[in-house]
């Protein structure tokens, strides 16, 4: 009827009527004309959008255990307000009913404005000199409520708090803009669209907000099943939501008595029986009745294996190029909501992994700061498949206490505040990365003893001397003498590494390591001194998980990535991040290097991180000298992984440790284990190509033949002009004239690298050749033989017996009796023309029928 007759007087007298209604008490004053009015409310705005809602963004996982959606699984919820917008069929019928039935009851019939409201409100207006009452009908108040919304998304509290206090304004202006607005929403959108977008944007207290979020927030339940009385007392809030809302026990009585009044509208409105009135009525408003569901916003409430992960993709935001040009744009989109990120997260791996971490690094340990981080990434596409952490994830302001921190020690300090840490022995791989890319071999030798006062201008960095002074380096189970590159990489011999290191360019190193995506936490350059080659810079786990999965793809470095594809606020699934790669070392560079490193993995400690199971690995260990930190890095063509187990600050010594009855030195590989042997499980793996051959034996020297004889210095200067270095290995026993070369470590016709140490020997002149004792076989007695022996000077010398054969003339017949060489030497050890020391134990053999 009303909308009728607006739609005869027209707009414009409509406009006069409201606002000279709206207006009385100051036209009272004022003397203000109503036509005069007719001008104010035409200068208002006309148009408003519903628009977008802030929503709540959702995080999911591959899954493929319980409770999965094809094969994935939210771990998350990240909201701004807590709303999940629905639509008019998924919300049920008595809170639609009650809607109406308690804050609008003619809003089927008005078109927009309640006129008999407003003259209602006029007079209570007229009566009080001020605006209290404004005749609000669900159109005004979503309008407000648009208003409020968008005052909540300023980018500035000073701007937030303006905006909001002029959407809730008690005055004439914003009563007249919302019922213009309100004209205009009923003109472009039907009654059902505005009692839909009113339920969906309404505030329900405690940051929640539309009937889904408040049906699940305190009823656990969707806006589908909610029950009469659950329904009237969730409308019961949306006038105060501060008041009113069932979060807060004190509210409770407030909250019945206006659930009540929509209920007794509801059933002057026929929409319920008085049957169904009374029973609801009778539900209390209490803690028996309310079933409130924790609030699960925020990554502290994510799954509890996947907090960390969570963190880092909500820390990622702002480089999402797929939510927004800019990254204000960006955080902007991420705020309002309303998408689902499917990331690169495998559960499947993910816990297996983080349970293992939680039982070999216990985050109850009170002693010192125990840390352990597991990273992996999917070799030829950079997607992280785990992430992992001993803490407890807690990035609330007051703390979760021991056991918990909000501290990601996989990534860099701008992406979880981690300061670093430093990777060991698992850094060489670059040193031996940039080896081979210099054309040298595996099986050239280099000398491995440590040095205590190992000068820096041996060592070249960025074509200068490296500096001045000396450092001290020591290997960690004594080793020394001549090693090949091979054998040092396998049993981690530091000597080695330093010998090479001696060879490259420190800085070539870095930019191996660094094309490989390795990266300090703080966000410094990789430093390129003489011990970072063992691994003193402090870098993120998930950087050198990256690095070891490029030379799993054979040297192709992808940028660690974390979300496959999202649905946007419209539903549409798009692609979110793609593989960004490129060639960083070549194939055969990183198909040796992996040649190499596979013998780590079947030798020493590293086989307990080996589930044997016939899928090809490779890696390599670390341990910091002072063992505060241990590191385990592997491979295989579906992922490569790194696992921490350490100090997080301090320098106990983890080998000191031990939890779930495993020594501290093997804490790292038991959850490696349980972590390839998970990703072996699920994607398998295949063989890599065989070493490039050229890289095996590599562009090093022969050792040179024509040394034995020579002097001392004849052969030092001979090794010294072909580029080796020349090591006193002292005298030893020899039949080469004494003072004489004897031999060297490695020996002739050795493949060496320029620049080896070659230990060479002298002899004594103490062995001579071991004379003829045996003759003919048929002449010569023991006691012959013995006094010849001991003539020349032999002390000890035994007789043994030895079974004569037939003769070669009649094998078939038995030895005879008269034999001639029975009781004749046949035999003595060591045979005649051996050098030998005359103190060597000498066997003379004589012949017998039976011994």
């Amino acid at each position: 009827m009303l909308s009728a007759v607006a739609g005869i007087v027209g707009f414009s007298a409509l406009s006069g009527l409201l606002v000279t209604v709206m207006v009385a008490p100051a036209l009272a004053v004022t003397g203000i004309t109503a036509s005069s009015t007719i001008g104010v409310f035409d200068s208002l705005p006309e148009f408003i959008e519903i628009g977008q809602q802030p929503e709540r963004n959702e995080i999911w996982a591959t899954y493929t255990g319980e409770g999965n959606t094809n094969g994935k699984y939210q771990i998350a919820t990240i909201y701004d307000q807590n709303r999940q917008e629905v639509p008019y069929d998924q919300i049920s019928k008595f809170v639609l009913d009650a809607t109406v039935d308690g804050e609008d009851a003619r809003f089927f019939e008005h078109g927009g404005v309640d006129v008999a409201s407003v003259v209602r409100a006029a007079v209570d207006n007229v009566v009080s000199s001020g605006v209290e009452s404004g005749a609000s009908t669900l159109s005004m108040q979503l309008v407000k409520n648009i208003f409020v919304q968008q005052a909540l998304e300023l980018p500035t509290e000073e701007e937030r708090d303006a905006a909001y206090a002029k959407a809730t304004a008690t005055s004439f202006d914003r009563k007249l803009s919302e019922m213009k607005l309100a004209i205009s929403l009923e003109k472009k959108y039907t009654k059902k669209e505005i009692l839909v977008a009113y339920l969906n944007i309404a505030n329900f207290g405690n940051a929640t907000y539309g009937i889904q979020a408040a049906a699940q927030r305190y009823y656990s339940v969707n806006a589908s099943d909610l029950t009469l009385d659950q329904a009237a007392s969730l409308i019961a809030i949306v006038q105060y939501p501060n008041q009113r809302n069932l979060g807060d026990p004190e509210n409770f009585s407030a909250n019945k008595d206006r659930r009540d009044f929509i209920l007794d509208r509801m059933l002057d409105a026929g929409d319920i029986t008085q049957a169904e009135h009374d029973e609801a009525q009778a539900v209390p408003v209490d803690e028996t009745t309310i079933k409130p569901k924790e609030s699960q916003n925020g990554c502290i409430a994510a799954n509890k294996y996947a907090r960390w992960f969570c963190d880092y993709v909500v820390k990622s935001v702002k480089d999402f190029t797929f939510l927004g040009n800019t990254e204000e744009e960006r955080e902007a989109n991420w705020k309002r909501g309303g998408y689902k990120l499917y990331t690169t997260l495998d559960l499947d791996i993910q816990i297996p992994v983080q349970d293992a971490v939680w039982t070999f690094a216990p985050n109850s340990e009170t002693a010192f700061s125990l840390g352990s981080a597991v990273d992996t990434v999917q070799p030829g596409t950079g997607r992280v498949l785990v992430m992992a952490e001993n803490m407890v994830f807690n990035d609330t302001l007051e703390g979760g206490g021991p056991g918990t921190s909000a501290v990601n020690y996989n990534t860099s300090y701008h992406y979880g505040g981690s300061s670093g840490i430093q990777p060991g022995s698992t850094y060489k791989l670059f040193t031996l990365l940039e080896w081979l890319i210099k054309g040298k071999g595996t099986e050239e030798r280099v000398n491995a003893t440590a040095n205590q006062k190992e000068p820096f201008s041996a060592y070249k960095a960025c074509g200068e001397v490296s500096g001045s002074g000396t450092f001290p380096f020591k290997n960690n189970a004594g080793e020394s003498g001549i090693y090949t590159v091979r054998d040092g990489t396998v049993n981690s011999v530091n000597g080695v590494f330093f010998s090479m290191a001696k060879q490259l360019d420190l800085c070539d190193i870095r930019d191996v390591a660094a094309s490989l995506g390795v990266e300090r936490a703080d966000g410094a350059p990789l430093e390129v001194n003489p011990t970072s080659i063992i691994g003193t810079n402090t870098v993120t786990p998930l950087s050198m998980a990256s690095a070891y999965a490029g030379v799993a793809a054979l040297g192709k470095w992808c940028k660690p990535i974390i979300v496959d594809s999202f649905v946007d606020p419209d539903g549409v699934t798009k692609p979110a991040q793609t593989p960004e790669c490129k060639q960083a070392i070549a194939p055969n560079i990183a198909a040796t290097a992996i040649d190499v490193m596979k013998g780590v993995m079947t030798s020493g400690n590293q086989v307990y991180g080996n589930p044997e199971d016939g899928i090809p690995l490779f890696g390599k260990t670390g341990t910091t000298d002072s063992g505060n930190q241990t590191w385990v890095a592997s491979g295989t063509t579906s992922g490569a992984s790194v696992v921490w187990v350490g100090n997080s600050i301090g320098d106990f010594n983890i080998l000191d440790a031990g939890y779930a009855g495993v020594d501290g030195i093997l804490l790292r590989h038991y959850i490696s284990l349980a972590l390839v042997t998970a990703l072996d499980n699920k994607y398998g793996g295949n063989e890599w190509p065989g070493p490039d051959p050229a890289l095996v034996t590599g562009g090093g020297l022969a050792v040179p033949d024509g040394l034995i004889g020579l002097s001392p210095e004849s052969a030092k200067s001979l090794l010294e002009g072909l580029g080796f270095m020349y090591a006193d290995g002292g005298p030893i026993d020899s039949e080469v004239p004494a003072g004489k070369v004897a031999g060297t470590d490695p020996p002739a016709g050795s493949n060496s690298a320029k620049g080896a140490t070659i230990t060479v020997y002298t002899s004594k002149g103490n062995k001579v050749a071991f004379p003829d004792v045996v003759f003919d076989g048929e002449s010569n007695v023991y006691a012959t033989a013995l006094g010849d022996l001991t003539a020349a000077g032999y002390t000890s010398v035994s007789e043994v017996c030895v079974e004569l054969k037939p003769t070669a003339a009649h094998p078939a017949d038995p030895v005879d009796p008269a034999d001639p060489r029975i009781g004749k030497v046949q035999a003595s050890t060591p045979p005649a023309g051996t050098y030998t020391l005359k103190n060597t134990a000498v066997k003379i053999a004589t012949g017998q029928i039976h011994c």
